[in-house]
């Protein structure tokens, strides 16, 4: 492992630990009628079900990608990184 591999951003200490990591993507949906998602409690549930595997969100960014077709408007894209907690 390089030097680079092992640093952390978490105060700037070196981790010298084995880290593994999970990306998950989630497409936020738009509700037919009204303003928001209708998906928020899928973002919950995933969260609960890493954390119940021993990992915790480490890192989370939304974009906004256009979409056509039937529908069509602008998607929601969520992603989430999740890491390995040490317990």
């Amino acid at each position: 492992m390089g030097f680079m591999d092992a640093f952390n951003d978490e105060a700037g200490k070196i981790n010298n630990n084995n880290g593994q990591y999970r990306v998950m993507q989630i497409v936020l949906r738009e509700k037919f009628v009204g303003k928001g998602s209708k998906n928020f409690r899928e973002i919950e549930e995933l969260c609960n079900q890493q954390y119940a595997e021993g990992y915790r969100l480490h890192t989370f960014a939304q974009s906004t990608a256009g979409s056509v077709g039937i529908g069509g408007g602008d998607r929601t894209v969520c992603n989430l990184v999740f890491e390995k907690m040490n317990i």
